[in-house]
């Protein structure tokens, strides 16, 4: 049908300004707030493209949600502000004629986001966690950056380079002070690398410099000049982390069904379905009153994204926090809101009804 072609071709058309608009500012944020956690010394800079790629992978379904329910507003409300709506039932059509075709679109939508909440999802958070785990365990002269104080493992050291070295292995102009004991040390050289790597124990070898020792509380020092000073590099502990339910895959998920595993299971249950029910209820809330203004439609479109959007990580925190069973959570907010757009369709069906049924009244007043 002609009329279903134009409008599968303007929801390509929006779906695509609209997915590229939210992914762009996406990608923006995200590198910003890496890019000041990097600055922090939180997150390694040679990281923050991958982060960035993984980061986008984790919210692609959420993107595309928002794309597909915008995408479907906009091209219906376009439709009822230039009459076209008109043509359409004054040809005997019916709101309910626009389902096929919405759904016949909301389809691909549907299986990519299934696809990345199950399997891309997961594996991009197990990414994500493996690289910052990388820099956490790091040496202490590994994290250290030119012309920025840096803290040790076990936060008794402070270290300042002025340079370093493209493979990470000598610096210059050192600065280190540490503090243990109530004693205070601090060495100052001009250059220094790393050895003792083949030992499984590494070094950083200070040359030509001087060390000050002393009390913290004593404004007395002593000054010992050396050619050679060796400091051991403390290697990051593997800290015992309880994994998280996002980097577990989806049928671990479902073999240990523990509240925190249900609760990620329901939202990625949760995110393909509200594709299909959110791309349905755009179809009502698409009517167009030129009365009413042309920003009310979409506002309450937009409020009931939200308030659909909150009770599901609402679902998914009771899930997790044993207040909620799993079984009822999964699908009461979705039939809710179904509910909701059935009782829409059958308002935006009879009202043309009800207005007529109002004329003979309204024609003997």
């Amino acid at each position: 049908m002609l009329f279903t072609k134009a409008l599968r071709r303007d929801l390509a058309n929006l779906a695509g300004v609209v997915f590229a608009t939210l992914f762009t500012v996406l990608v923006t944020t995200t590198l910003i707030r890496l890019l000041g956690r990097a600055a922090g010394g939180k997150v390694d800079t040679a990281s923050l493209v991958p982060l960035v790629a993984f980061s986008a992978i984790n919210a692609l379904p959420v993107l595309l949600v928002l794309t597909l329910y915008v995408s479907v507003l906009l091209a219906i409300t376009r439709a009822y502000r230039d009459s076209e709506m008109v043509v359409w039932f004054a040809s005997g059509r019916s709101l309910l004629d626009w389902i096929r075709p919405v759904l016949g679109f909301a389809l691909p939508f549907m299986l990519i986001v299934a696809l990345v909440a199950f399997v891309a999802g997961p594996w991009a958070s197990r990414q994500s966690d493996e690289y910052r785990s990388r820099f956490e365990q790091r040496e202490d002269v590994s994290q250290v950056a030119a012309g920025q104080f840096r803290e040790s493992a076990s936060s008794s050291r402070v270290f300042f380079v002025e340079s370093i070295s493209d493979d990470q292995r000598e610096v210059r102009n050192v600065f280190v002070t540490q503090q243990e004991a109530g004693r205070v040390s601090i060495v100052v050289a001009a250059a220094g690398g790393i050895q003792g790597e083949e030992t499984g124990e590494r070094f950083l070898v200070l040359e030509k410099g001087r060390r000050y020792d002393g009390e913290a509380d004593a404004p007395a020092f002593r000054l010992m000049e050396f050619e050679r000073y060796g400091l051991r590099l403390e290697p990051r502990a593997l800290a015992a982390r309880d994994q998280s339910s996002k980097v577990k895959g989806t049928m671990v998920l479902i073999a240990d069904p523990t509240p925190r595993n249900q609760g990620e299971l329901l939202w990625r249950i949760g995110l393909p379905v509200s594709a299909v029910v959110l791309a349905l209820l755009a179809i009502p809330l698409s009517s167009f009153n030129p009365r009413g203004g042309r920003s009310v439609n979409l506002i309450v479109a937009l409020l009931v994204y939200v308030t659909y959007s909150n009770l599901l990580s609402l679902s998914q925190a009771w899930v997790s926090q044993g207040k909620a069973q799993f079984g009822l959570a999964v699908w009461v907010i979705h039939a809710a809101l179904l509910a909701v757009a059935g009782l829409l369709f059958w308002r935006r069906m009879t009202l043309p009804l009800r207005r007529r049924s109002l004329l003979p009244w309204r024609a003997a007043a």
